[in-house]
């Protein structure tokens, strides 16, 4: 013993010692000579004495015994065992046979000495015990420290959102945590051992080489790539991750050790790229009909017009417009309005060719672009696969509706060259097929764009008009030729415009009807006509009645019946004191609704008349299937009367036509003696024109609310 180690002697005299022997001389000697060396030793004279005090404290070593006068130093041992009692023990024992000395080894003695014992053998055999002792618990302690550690850092690892993986230097997989199964369905077991490309896409195979074996990445320079990985089974589907590696050094650290493994992670970034290509197409596409929207549409025509440009081609711009949609969406709701829009566009989509682009440009409009047409026939033939494939009904729940299409098409480069221009163009053709009465297709020509300078500002004026208050109704009398009374009085719509005076329809019901305010406009004329002469029209014991146009908005309403009800009702006007003009081609759009419509209002008593008749289809067909009164003869033919036979012959052709389907006649516009006599010898039954009286307002005219009296006018 070292007499300056003060550190050992204190450490030696806190380790308890335990000596077992029955010779009480034996016993004394050791401990007197390991007391001497600075050790703690106690005593036991026998085997359960030795049992006992092993049970209740904690030695590091044992001298013991084996033969002992109660139970042998074996089965002392063997309660060791039992009890799991980490001592050590070394034996000191007179046999020194063989089979002795084996069995004790084998019962885990440290050692075997023999008596009588050497001293100084004694003593080395207990430091080395007590030091190998020492750094056995060291050892034991290191290893269950890095157990912990190891558990923790596996804990992490696996509780890790990302899959962590480390690859060989050939690309193999040597370890994958746990996330790699949630993520992929792959267990990590089934994939140690495989090559990276195991999991990656084809066309990313390429793109993963580069950036592992680039000579620059390092581990404060880091690798991070995008690509899809392979899950295992079609229900998850390829994942987006984002994989960040750096290489690791061989584990012997020595220096300029080559690179033989990566760690890596790849965090899962699908949610993210879905986020991004969702906000990507609903930047450029409409949400609704997955059609792409304005900003697409206009992107994909500059293209087009640069390649037209380029390769001296044609291409078409089509402008759609659904007739009857607003009429639809407003009765059976807009849930209703967007199934037809996403029908309507399967149909559109049907019938387009490859490279054609059909986009949503807001509301009911859509537009189309026809790149590389070769003349505009292929556009007109379009227009026309268009136009039928719409024809058939739309059938929504219990509802089955139809829309018809109004389409203007402008053509590169006779309708212009520049984005806005064809697209305004087309949209300019199209308001003049909803002039024409809907349903059709019509090319932007020159014509079209005069008087159109103005027209923003027009519709502006318009818009606020119908909120000021600058709208009146004027009325014109209609006159009975064979008694000279009014039968009736048409309601006629006039814009007090605060700058240019009192308009006329003809100045801005066009306006109206390309800016769909025409329907806002003809309720407001109805619900003023009713207002106005109700009272008088309801005293009156004559036969007039009021006359309204009727816009094609009004009449397609589903609840068209109901809604013009309500205000005759609302205003107390008997409905037989009402006659409506509608024209021929709102009749001819759709037949079927239309006849069921107005046979409902006839059964009510009130009277129907065709406006402007001769100068649409005049056909026979509806005249007869419809509960038509009155035919009113447009007021152009009645102005050719004067100018040779072939007006003449045509107003002779509707009375005749008239007469024999028993109907009313009125010609319009008449404004002169000769024409007055023509319609009076003709047999007309009916006139209206300034020869007689002008539209007024309602306070003009020769009208008592208080006693009602006919008005006569001369028709001599």
């Amino acid at each position: 013993m070292d007499p300056d180690n003060n550190d050992n002697r204190v450490e030696t005299a806190r380790t308890p010692l335990l000596i077992v022997d029955d010779d009480t001389a034996v016993c004394s000697s050791i401990h007197n000579l390991l007391a001497h060396q600075g050790y703690h030793p106690e005593t036991a004279f026998n085997g359960n004495d030795a049992c006992q005090k092993l049970g209740r404290g904690q030695y590091e070593l044992v001298l013991l015994d084996l033969r002992l006068p109660d139970i042998s130093g074996h089965e002392v041992m063997a309660f060791l065992d039992r009890r799991g009692i980490d001592t050590a023990v070394v034996v000191i024992s007179g046999d020194t046979s063989f089979n002795a000395i084996s069995r004790a080894l084998r019962r885990g003695a440290y050692d075997y000495l023999r008596k009588p014992y050497d001293s100084e053998e004694l003593t080395a055999t207990v430091e080395s015990v007590l030091e190998t002792r020492q750094l056995e618990q060291c050892h034991q302690e290191a290893q269950t420290q890095l157990r912990q550690s190891e558990q923790l850092h596996r804990c992490i690892v696996n509780s890790s959102p990302d899959i962590v993986f480390i690859l060989d230097r050939n690309g193999h997989f040597r370890f994958l945590n746990s996330k790699v199964e949630s993520l992929l369905g792959y267990r990590p077991e089934d994939l140690e051992g495989r090559h990276i490309r195991h999991l990656i896409e084809e066309q990313d195979v390429g793109r993963v080489d580069w950036a592992f074996r680039d000579p620059t990445i390092s581990a404060d320079n880091p690798r991070t790539i995008e690509l899809r990985l392979k899950s295992r089974g079609s229900a998850r589907g390829n994942r987006h991750f984002e994989i960040t590696a750096f290489p690791m050094e061989d584990e012997s650290g020595a220096p300029g050790a080559a690179v033989f493994q990566i760690y890596g992670t790849a965090r899962d970034i699908t949610e993210r790229k879905e986020a991004e290509a969702f906000i990507n197409f609903q930047a450029y596409h409409d949400l609704l009909t997955r059609l792409p929207n304005r900003a697409l549409f206009k992107d994909r025509l500059g293209l087009s017009i640069s390649q037209a440009e380029r390769n001296n081609q044609k291409l078409a711009v089509m402008f759609i417009d659904l007739d009857r949609f607003k009429v639809v969406n407003d009765s059976l709701g807009h849930a209703m309005g967007d199934r037809l829009l996403q029908a309507v566009t399967q149909r559109l989509e049907g019938c387009l060719r490859q490279g054609d682009t059909l986009s949503r440009f807001g509301g009911d409009e859509f537009t189309l672009l026809l790149p590389e047409i070769r003349h505009a026939d292929d556009a007109r033939t379009i227009a026309r696969k268009l136009m039928e494939a719409l024809r058939s009904p739309f059938k929504l729940g219990e509802h089955e509706v139809y829309v018809g299409v109004s389409i203007g098409i402008a053509l590169y480069p006779e309708s212009g060259s520049k984005l806005e221009e064809l697209i305004q163009q087309a949209d300019v053709a199209m308001y003049h097929v909803k002039g024409r009465g809907k349903d059709g297709y019509q090319f932007f020509t020159e014509s079209m764009s005069v008087n159109t300078t103005h027209r923003l500002g027009m519709e502006r004026d318009l818009r606020r008009a119908l909120q000021a208050g600058e709208l009146r109704v004027f009325y014109q009398p209609q006159i009975c030729l064979r008694t000279g009374l009014c039968r009736g009085l048409e309601a006629l719509v006039r814009w007090q415009h605060p700058t240019r005076g009192l308009l006329q329809p003809g100045e801005f019901l066009p306006l109206a009807e390309e800016t769909r305010l025409i329907g806002d406009l003809s309720e407001w004329v109805l619900a003023t006509a009713c207002r106005e002469m109700g009272s008088w029209l309801k005293n009156t014991e004559e036969d007039i009645r009021l006359s309204v146009n009727f816009s094609p908005m009004q009449v397609e309403h589903p609840r068209f019946v109901d809604l013009l009800l309500q205000r005759l009702e609302h205003y107390d006007l008997p409905p037989e004191r009402l006659e409506i003009e509608i024209t021929e081609n709102m009749i001819i759009s759709d037949l079927e609704q239309i006849s069921l419509k107005l046979d409902q209002l006839s059964s009510y008593g009130i009277r129907i008349a065709i406006d402007d008749f001769g100068t649409g289809y005049s056909s026979l067909n509806y005249l007869h299937r419809l509960p038509i009164h009155t035919l009113k003869v447009d007021q152009s033919f009645v102005r050719s009367i004067r100018h040779g036979e072939e007006g003449a012959c045509i107003v002779n052709a509707i009375t005749a036509m008239a007469r024999g389907l028993q109907l009313d006649i009125v010609a319009e516009g008449v404004e002169t003696r000769d024409q007055l006599a023509y319609l009076r010898e003709l047999g007309c039954d009916s006139v209206q024109g300034h020869y007689f009286s002008e539209a007024r307002p309602r306070d003009e005219l020769a009208l008592s609310d208080a006693s009602p009296e006919p008005v006569y006018y001369n028709v001599i």
